[in-house]
């Protein structure tokens, strides 16, 4: 089973005050280019693979899905998720995506939001996705950059002119990372950029684009802390397709 540090109190309490968790999609800086790699959502199944508190599940069905599945692991993600949603077009449950098995050919759009870096047998996980999506379906998300990862471990220290730099440790080294924030030995499963890509194709996805997320400069303009975003890629955001 995965590691439910988003059941931690002290975890739970910091996530919740995130910009991206108060204010939605609005809070999240990269969310214009997630919706650049959507697909049209009109009559769509979807599957929302760590759905955290709705804000996406809601915004599909705005969009037009036809129905959204959104699965967490969190019991206090799904609890909140519940309780802001007045839909029956949307189900949630809780769910292990380590061992998560989903109707073959069920969906035409599976999506994840910062999640599949907590998966340790991410190939179980993306030929699971493959055949739940049925043809011409589409497989959207977005990881921890994996350079932000081994970043992250040591932590940024400062150069000569005092600016923030961030060595890069071990980014070969696959496998458990731990962090702290909000919580202590927060674990996270780093994967090199070429295993995430390699995986989707050797499963029998189409890569359709490969974003790595840096904020622009009218974003940095609005949250001058922002800035640091530009030292290091953050995100990394893929779309991939079922042919």
């Amino acid at each position: 089973m995965a590691q439910n540090i988003y059941d931690n109190p002290d975890f739970f309490a910091g996530y919740s005050q995130l910009p991206r968790q108060v204010e939605g999609l609005d809070g999240a800086p990269e969310w214009p280019a997630i919706r650049t790699l959507l697909p049209d959502l009109t009559g769509k199944r979807v599957a929302d693979l760590g759905c955290g508190f709705g804000w996406t599940s809601r915004w599909f069905r705005d969009q037009g899905a036809a129905s959204v599945l959104g699965l967490d692991l969190s019991q206090n993600m799904i609890e909140r998720a519940k309780a802001d949603t007045k839909d029956a077009g949307i189900e949630y449950r809780i769910a292990d995506l380590e061992t998560l098995e989903l109707p073959e050919a069920a969906f035409e759009l599976v999506y994840s939001a910062l999640t599949f870096h907590y998966v340790r047998d991410f190939e179980r996980l993306i030929r699971m996705i493959h055949a739940a999506l049925a043809p011409g379906g589409n497989l959207v998300f977005t990881i921890e950059h994996p350079i932000f990862m081994a970043a992250a471990h040591p932590h940024w220290t400062l150069d000569e002119d005092g600016r923030k730099t961030w060595p890069v440790n071990g980014y070969s080294v696959e496998g458990e990372r731990r962090t702290d924030w909000f919580a202590k030995g927060v674990l996270k499963q780093h994967r090199t950029m070429a295993t995430t890509l390699n995986t989707l194709i050797g499963t029998g996805f189409e890569l359709h684009r490969m974003e790595e997320f840096a904020p622009t400069s009218e974003q940095i303009t609005e949250i001058p802390e922002l800035a640091e975003e530009l030292e290091r890629p953050m995100m990394m955001l893929v779309s991939a397709r079922k042919s």
